[in-house]
């Protein structure tokens, strides 16, 4: 067993700060003799130290799940759970997961991708991906700023309405929302997430009643291994490390696309990964502790 201290980190600046403090807490509950540290910058403390610390990041977006903090760990010969710079800053972008996952050969949709200074022709975007859309950030997770649209005189109001930074649109696919989550790269199972209005946004996520989990989902034996095979080759080709969690939409027709790969999923008591892992017979805190199990031996093999 490491003799390092185990710091759960959660807050930080990003849009999802609130769920990263519910994340944060109950990893730390759930992890005895870890110590929960609440960043209010975007900047890891000066005390953390790679011989004596060991760090479960609980951050979601922004710097925390992006790489930057990751950058940062591995600078200072840190030891951390979850998946390094590199592929935390490829899953961060949408458009550059989306890239990879098609040159993986893994079904994923069309796009159109542009900085919010210079936006496409709302007629442009509707003749190559239809007029039943979504508009979001390419770099934020939770939904953070997701915007529905149907036809085009809805689309070029948010077109105009749009702030700083890059942004995407996607075909708004109909179908069965489904989520993977994933333990050293594999499965666990697959969940079916249920909403009032069919689309999964930041209230369904988070609000008490937003959705009602499926767990495990409802599907054949054929189509479940189907899913969870495309989640691991995703996992494998995003580079990912520990633990993920990949969103997939599934198609009346019996076909799916993958829609991101999530390298800090959230761990509150409404998340998804939870879920995943009772479908194993894994509680809470037994998922816990696999979180950190990754970050444990690699603080460990340094230090013989």
């Amino acid at each position: 067993m490491s003799a390092h201290e185990l710091l759960v980190l959660c807050g930080a600046l990003s849009s999802e700060r609130e769920v990263s403090l519910r994340s944060g807490s109950a990893v730390a509950k759930a992890l005895p003799g870890s110590r929960l540290v609440v960043l209010d910058a975007d900047a890891l403390p000066d005390w953390v130290d790679g011989r004596r610390h060991i760090v479960i990041p609980m951050l979601h977006g922004g710097w925390g799940e992006g790489g930057g903090l990751q950058g940062e760990l591995e600078a200072r010969g840190v030891a951390f759970a979850g998946s390094d710079a590199a592929a935390s800053r490829l899953c961060m972008d949408k458009v550059a997961t989306k890239a990879r996952l098609r040159s993986a050969g893994l079904p994923v949709a069309d796009e159109v991708a542009f900085d919010a200074v210079a936006p496409p022709s709302a007629s442009d975007v509707i003749a190559r991906l239809g007029s039943s859309l979504f508009v979001k950030p390419v770099d934020q997770g939770s939904s953070v700023g997701l915007h529905r649209i149907e036809g085009l005189a809805e689309l070029e109001r948010v077109l105009r309405s749009l702030g700083r930074g890059r942004w995407m649109a996607e075909p708004r696919l109909s179908g069965r929302e489904l989520t993977v989550g994933l333990l050293d790269g594999s499965a666990l199972a697959v969940v079916e997430i249920l909403t009032p209005d069919g689309v999964y946004d930041y209230h369904s996520k988070y609000a008490p009643g937003g959705s009602r989990h499926l767990a495990p989902a409802p599907l054949t034996p054929e189509l479940a291994a189907s899913v969870t095979t495309a989640a691991e080759g995703a996992f494998r080709a995003c580079g990912c490390r520990d633990f993920a969690r990949v969103d997939i939409i599934l198609s009346s027709r019996g076909d799916f696309h993958i829609l991101e790969v999530n390298t800090l999923p959230g761990m509150t008591e409404t998340s998804l990964l939870p879920d995943c892992a009772a479908c194993r017979g894994l509680s809470y805190a037994d998922l816990a502790a696999r979180l950190v199990r990754g970050a444990r031996l690699r603080a460990e093999a340094r230090v013989q």
